[in-house]
């Protein structure tokens, strides 16, 4: 026992050096922590929802522009794969009734038309082996593709998981703290700001699709024939941000997936407010052919099937380099580069509730977890020092140390405090005084009923006890583990914080305190402990 490892000695103190030092940013107010140079490490807790009051989104998906998305793809992938060497001629691809059709004029080539089909409508969705699309021959040469529920399910999952990492990027952007965003059910996702007292903003730019398309006009379809309804296979109608009706082709000479920036900028002529997007190598080298050999024709800008502007094409347009202009402000442009450089949603999302909390919600919620806490902790060193005498000074200062601890490994990983996290702050404090108490009646019972010497009764007090503190605090560990895993929100916070904990607990209650009691003793020898 007096045999403590000067290495073991060291760990220890740097250990609790550093997590007391990691906490104090937590706290100190946000001006102070300004005012520190750059330099210096800045970790802190972040205030989740129910504390620093905030917004609350549900976000609800349209699960059937997911299907409408694929058809499209699919279209034009068929268009593409006919095209090959040796090219098969088929007929205007029909999009009708959740299914596409088209006929191959050559008969004696459905075989080969079938085989291309299946390179391009994958093998099955998932573990499952069903095939995500069905193929059928109807009339000898008349090929029917349509989406299998199966393959329907598997992307309307892909793009949920896309559609939270694209607002989760987007909300970032937008200059928040510590968002919360999480899928809820097959169709919903969850998101929570805190700090945002006017969600208005968030709104608009989360229902942003920001899908970028650049389209050459067709200017051979008349006025006439976009108010009857005459548009060509190959056109389709768009209408325009300005008024209007616009025909273009449905071939995207460029689409978002090409964009590599996009920011707010201003018309270096009239300076009003714009986007300039810079589009990466494929789109660069795509964008001048086609500026190059559509000279003076004009093209549209479209985001989200609204046609934003349709300048002329003057020259080629060499860089990569174009802007986006319409009687933008320059929030809304912002807000429109804000979306585009955070990637397009794969499926449209609207807002099904709404909930701003107030921020003095949360001061009251901090201030009656705080009271608690200091209440709790007051009553559990009195009791200590009444109890254990001197034991208990070393109780409280593991209490005092593992407070600390708690703090500064959440600010480490940037954790999110929460008031079901202040419960089980509380929860810990209280908890981790049951290892000293084991240690203590342990340390008592070896010198009073097995008639040990001081060192021998702590020694074995020690020992003994840290089987029981152990194989309590594993299971303890599980059961936060399995909150974690399975839990959302808070019942994830409240697992953290009390994961966290135990580890703390034991390591203070446990290693700190034995290092307290073996320089008490190496020091001054006692041969009977008053506990």
């Amino acid at each position: 026992m007096l045999n403590f490892p000067r290495w073991k000695v060291w760990a220890v103190i740097v250990t609790i050096v550093v997590c007391v030092a990691l906490s104090i940013p937590s706290f100190l107010p946000d001006n102070v922590r300004r005012t520190w140079p750059s330099w210096i490490p800045q970790p802190s807790v972040s205030l989740g929802l129910d504390l620093a009051g905030g917004s609350y989104l549900l976000l609800e998906a349209d699960t059937k522009d997911v299907a409408a998305t694929r058809l499209d793809a699919m279209r034009e992938s068929v268009r593409s794969v006919m095209r090959r060497d040796p090219r098969i001629d088929i007929g205007d691809i029909s999009v009708q009734g959740g299914q596409l059709s088209f006929m191959v004029r050559d008969p004696s080539k459905v075989d080969a038309a079938r085989e291309r089909l299946l390179e391009i409508t994958g093998s099955g969705a998932g573990l499952t082996g069903q095939r995500v699309w069905d193929i059928s021959v109807r009339d000898t040469s008349v090929f029917v593709l349509k989406p299998t529920q199966a393959g329907l399910d598997e992307a309307i999952d892909t793009a949920m998981s896309d559609a939270r990492e694209v607002v989760s990027r987007r909300i970032n952007a937008f200059g928040t703290r510590e968002p919360t965003v999480v899928r809820q059910g097959s169709n919903r996702i969850v998101v929570e700001v805190p700090g945002l007292k006017d969600p208005q903003a968030l709104k608009e730019l989360l229902g942003k699709t920001a899908k970028l398309e650049f389209k050459l006009v067709d200017t051979s379809v008349t006025p006439e024939q976009i108010q009857a309804g005459n548009i060509p296979p190959g056109s389709q109608v768009l209408p325009h941000q300005g008024g209007g009706q616009v025909a273009v082709f449905r071939s995207a000479m460029i689409t978002g997936d090409m964009l590599v920036d996009a920011r707010q900028d201003y018309d270096q002529q009239d300076g009003t407010p714009g986007v300039a997007i810079q589009l990466d190598g494929v789109g660069s080298r795509r964008f001048a052919k086609v500026t190059q050999e559509n000279s003076g024709k004009p093209f549209a800008i479209i985001v989200d099937n609204t046609v934003i502007s349709a300048p002329n094409i003057n020259e080629p347009i060499l860089g990569g380099a174009a802007r986006i202009s319409g009687g933008f402000t320059v929030e809304s442009a912002n807000q429109l580069a804000v979306a585009l450089r955070s990637g397009k949603l794969p499926i449209a999302l609207k807002v099904v509730e709404e909930r701003t909390i107030s921020a003095e919600l949360g001061k009251d919620s901090i201030s009656k977890g705080v009271l608690a806490g200091v209440i709790g902790t007051v009553a559990l060193i009195f009791f200590m020092l009444i109890t254990y005498a001197r034991f208990g000074v070393y109780t409280t200062c593991a209490l005092v140390v593992n407070a600390f601890m708690i703090v500064g490994i959440m600010a480490i990983f940037n954790a999110t405090l929460t008031l079901p996290g202040i419960a089980g702050f509380v929860l810990t404090i209280g908890a981790a005084v049951d290892a000293n108490v084991l240690i203590n009646e342990r340390i008592r019972e070896e010198q009073r009923v097995r008639n040990r010497n001081a060192l021998a009764s702590v020694e074995f007090g020690y020992k003994e006890a840290s089987r029981a503190i152990f194989d309590a605090n594993i299971t303890n560990v599980i059961s936060a583990f399995i909150m974690f895993m399975i839990g959302q929100g808070p019942i994830k916070g409240f697992a953290v914080v009390l994961a966290i904990g135990i580890f703390t607990s034991v390591f203070t209650g446990v290693t700190f305190t034995r290092l307290l009691v073996a320089d008490w003793l190496k020091r001054n020898r006692p041969k009977t402990i008053q506990i």
